[in-house]
């Protein structure tokens, strides 16, 4: 492997997380509109974004963590969905609810990102691609529903 620690690489967000009471929207920046041409076919988008609020030197170097979700264990941060990594890169897949091409809103049901988070790219949701046959969690997520409650995932501010 050729890269080193020292190496960067240049993101720019494109827009932001717009949370109010009655909904949830990715806003998106003018120049990155016309990238939302045709997206209004798909149910879904993977919405990839910037833990902002967990970007510090200190989460940086957080590897292990103890998840809320499994108390009784210690995971490296590869092993969980933590916001706090190496490059605190999230994804979330959602589902769209609305798009205004022109503003640049996409109305969506939920995302677990808190409100003015940077987001980073938008993929539409293509299940020949991103949906497996086959998948497996380890014995301490047996009790994990198998999709994302109608409520949502309880995210506010």
């Amino acid at each position: 492997m050729n890269s080193t620690t020292t190496d960067r690489y240049q993101v720019c967000p494109i827009g932001a997380v717009q949370r109010t009471e009655s909904d949830i929207k990715l806003a998106l920046l003018p120049p990155f509109r016309p990238g939302l041409l045709q997206l209004r076919h798909f149910s879904h988008v993977i919405v990839l974004w910037w833990a902002s609020q967990f970007d510090t030197e200190t989460d940086r170097n957080r590897l292990q963590t103890t998840p809320p979700y499994a108390q009784e264990r210690v995971t490296g941060v590869f092993a969980t969905r933590a916001p706090f990594r190496p490059n605190p890169i999230a994804l979330t897949t959602c589902q769209m609810l609305q798009i205004d091409e022109e503003q640049g809103l996409i109305t969506v049901h939920n995302i677990d990102a808190y409100d003015g988070t940077p987001i980073l790219d938008l993929k539409a949701y293509f299940p020949v691609s991103d949906r497996l046959k086959e998948a497996h969690l380890p014995p301490w997520l047996v009790d994990w529903p198998e999709w994302i409650p109608d409520e949502g995932l309880g995210i506010r501010s």
